[in-house]
């Protein structure tokens, strides 16, 4: 999934880079609430992990700033103002949820996810589509019960795909699932690595969820659950 990280001290920012894209997410990672507004503008994101003290604009305002905005993704605080009095004005500026300063990653990276799930209308660490299952922690995917050998980019489109079913998902959205620059993006990239999932899934079983909407993009047909 792409993140959206805005936290100034640069040795945490860095820090929360690292672990979230070994994760498996593509992760855009910014210094101040002025940048995170662009990269809100500018690109989708499946969830920010937002400071509230920022320079300049504080995390508060810029929370505020995106809801009027209309962007709807998920927003969890990381902070170390830890009263009650501040968590209850950042959830009512818009954030989802908290996380207090210092923290173990294992517990941000279970809210992150949770938060995930239920922006995509899921309420277990689970996927599933016919004989096609999901394990959103593990990052690994069972077809009849058998493990499914995928790249960590296949899987990422899999993913997304699954968390998207039947709505048409544009190639430039899967882009930004695998890559964080405009740079490195090929469309092509995306048709080599849908076929190469299509095969995978079709395997002996002839399961084909993954339709080319033509000139829009990909649709997983499944209905998930």
């Amino acid at each position: 999934m792409k993140l959206l990280v805005v936290e100034d001290e640069a040795l945490l920012r860095h820090h929360l880079f690292t672990r979230l894209g070994e994760g498996g997410h593509v992760v855009q990672a910014v210094a101040n609430a002025e940048e995170a507004l662009y990269q809100a503008e500018q690109y989708n994101h499946d969830l920010a992990i937002i400071d509230l003290g920022l320079p300049g604009m504080s995390g508060l305002d810029l929370i505020r700033q995106l809801r009027s905005l209309g962007q709807t993704f998920p927003i969890l605080i990381l902070t170390a103002r830890g009263n009650w009095q501040d968590k209850v004005e950042g959830l009512a500026a818009g954030a989802d949820d908290y996380v207090v300063k210092p923290f173990q990653f294992e517990e941000l990276e279970a809210r992150l996810n949770a938060l995930l799930r239920r922006s995509s209308g899921f309420t277990q660490s689970t996927i599933a589509a016919g004989p096609l299952v999901l394990d959103l922690n593990r990052k690994q995917a069972t077809l009849d019960d058998a493990p499914l050998a995928l790249t960590a980019y296949e899987y990422r489109i899999l993913e997304y795909l699954m968390r998207h079913h039947q709505q048409v998902v544009a190639k430039d959205r899967l882009m930004e699932q695998l890559y964080p620059d405009d740079e490195e993006r090929d469309p092509n990239v995306i048709e080599v690595l849908v076929g190469r999932l299509r095969r995978k899934l079709e395997g002996a079983h002839g399961f084909k969820p993954i339709d080319t909407v033509r000139g829009l993009g990909y649709l997983f047909t499944e209905r998930c659950r």
